[in-house]
């Protein structure tokens, strides 16, 4: 399966699903950097709400984890459009800056 940066996936052994956050070139090592998506969370600026038609809910960007997508079973269940991985992946970005 071709995994695509703002693919949503539904992947076994994780109870929410999660958004690829990675690029798409580093998603053909058949690894991805994924966040979950969970219903309700605490209000947080890296708690980002999204919305499509195939799920709603918030994306916890500081729970950021590396998923070997070679070894795990998974289904594309969505993707997000551009806009929204943008905002995403500029808060994950916001951890790693200076000061």
């Amino acid at each position: 399966m071709n995994i695509d940066q703002g693919d949503i996936l539904k992947v076994e052994q994780i109870g929410s699903p999660v958004l690829v956050v990675s690029k798409n070139s580093f998603n053909q090592s058949e690894q991805s950097l994924c966040c979950p998506i969970v219903k309700k969370t605490f209000s947080d600026p890296l708690h980002i709400p999204i919305s499509s038609k195939e799920i709603e809910g918030v994306v916890q960007c500081e729970q950021i984890k590396i998923i070997d997508l070679k070894y795990r079973g998974c289904s594309k269940i969505g993707s997000l459009d551009l806009a929204d991985i943008m905002n995403i992946t500029d808060a994950i970005q916001g951890i790693f800056d200076y000061y």
